[in-house]
């Protein structure tokens, strides 16, 4: 029987919850709040991206069939993906962001010395930009209706290439 910790929730020891804690509540993230608040809505999220899940069904499927699994990994009370929605659309972006960005800070001077491989620019910084189009439905942007027949958001993103960390989205 295996008595270590699961990975997912060994790379959760490495989330700084204090940060997110003072986040939700700037931002009032759990105010009407009830079976999904702000560290667990996370927590999902988080699951996803390891778990490499392409949707919110997938999170929900995947830690429904892990139950008992989810529990250990942090996560107590696993919610369909109409709750993970909802949580999507009414929290603020800015709790997960100000996260994003304090771990983007902690890690970046842990890449500063890297070298890029085929590159010798000592003392340069070397970034990367790309734009990607993410599609989306044309009923999101009503005012392109008759004009476009696809919707999307064009993302572009300044990456440092020390570590592939971005710089900025």
């Amino acid at each position: 029987m295996n008595k270590s910790k699961y990975v997912c929730s060994q790379i959760m020891t490495y989330f700084p919850r204090w940060v997110f804690e003072d986040s939700v509540k700037k931002y009032k993230g759990d105010f009407h709040a009830k079976n999904l608040n702000s560290y667990s809505h996370c927590l999902h999220l988080m699951f996803g991206q390891l778990a490499g899940c392409k949707s919110l069904k997938d999170i929900t499927l995947v830690l429904r069939s892990v139950n008992k699994a989810a529990y250990h990994l942090g996560i107590p009370v696993v919610v369909d993906s109409s709750s993970l929605s909802k949580a999507n659309e009414s929290r603020d972006y800015r709790i997960f962001e100000e996260l994003g960005m304090w771990l983007i800070r902690r890690v970046r001077p842990m890449y500063a010395k890297e070298n890029v491989p085929d590159v010798y620019l000592p003392g340069w910084e070397i970034f990367a930009i790309d734009s990607t189009t993410i599609p989306c439905s044309i009923k999101l942007a009503e005012w392109a209706l008759g004009k476009y027949s696809k919707g999307g958001i064009k993302m572009h993103t300044v990456l440092d290439l020390r570590g592939s960390i971005p710089d900025s989205i």
